[in-house]
């Protein structure tokens, strides 16, 4: 943890990466940050104690780069990044649909390169972070990636073919359930309970069942058919979920959400 690692475009996730980092026992003082606003720099180095920093000074002091910009920012981070990385640096990218080749292109031949999908869990240390190695990323350097990210919550490893199925499950992922809380929130109010004692039911049972299936080892069919009993109240709310195709309709969006990503990294910003 004495080498310095520098985070560019220190968003939301940027900045939980940096929080998270920091109560794992990096020492802030190795830590480089840069921001698009001057204000949000400083922002930053009050909070945490880091130091702001240019992306050329990040790229010449900083053993380890993670760009956390916008996919649509990429090309020209790099641009202005690549007269000043040496080819020891290591390269994480956090941008979705961004391949380590194409990261690979704009960079010195030999530029150690990985590639991690994350989600905004990460603001809650519960993050679910996916890994790829680049042409010439080692081992040590997904071990390096796996530790940096781990300080937020779990980290796999992929191969990078399937970092968009990955981008449509965990990096999407968080939004879909928020979707269905809400939803189900607008169904109890329905029924005839307040928002407040409706949200508080189904975001305790989402808590609860997410354990469940974390650390009961059990398939969630077998969790289901515990819950679900011969003519009781949940068939009757299977059966209507099926008759409206939630379970095709799931499938379709994230195949969606797949095809997005693959377009991201074809250059389509449509």
């Amino acid at each position: 943890m004495t080498q310095k690692v520098a985070v560019l475009g220190t968003g939301k996730i940027g900045e939980a990466l940096l929080s998270g980092m920091i109560r794992a026992g990096w020492a802030p003082q190795d830590l480089l940050v840069t921001a698009r606003r001057p204000e949000r720099a400083e922002e930053l180095r009050t909070r945490y104690g880091v130091t702001p920093v240019t992306n050329p000074e990040a790229a010449k002091t900083a053993e380890t780069l993670i760009l956390t910009v916008k996919p649509q920012d990429m090309t020209t981070l790099l641009d202005e990044l690549a007269p000043h990385i040496p080819t020891d640096r290591l390269v994480i990218s956090g941008a979705a649909g961004i391949t380590t080749s194409l990261i690979e292109e704009h960079l010195a031949q030999g530029t150690p390169v990985v590639r991690v999908m994350t989600n905004t869990p990460a603001l809650v240390d519960e993050a679910m972070s996916v890994i790829s190695a680049g042409s010439h990323a080692s081992q040590a350097d997904l071990a390096h990636a796996e530790e940096i990210f781990g300080a937020v919550g779990k980290t796999l490893r992929v191969p990078e073919t399937q970092q968009d199925a990955c981008t449509a499950l965990s990096g999407s992922g968080p939004a879909y359930f928020f979707y269905l809380v809400e939803a189900m929130t607008d169904a109890g109010i329905l029924l005839g309970l307040p928002r407040d004692k409706a949200h508080d039911l189904i975001v305790q049972s989402a808590i609860g069942a997410a354990t469940m299936l974390r650390d009961s080892g059990e398939h969630p069919v077998k969790l289901r058919e515990n819950v679900t009993s011969p003519a009781g109240t949940t068939i009757n709310a299977i059966r209507e979920l099926e008759n409206h195709g939630v379970r095709a309709a799931l499938i379709a969006a994230l195949e969606a959400a797949r095809d997005r990503s693959r377009e991201l990294a074809s250059g389509s910003n449509s």
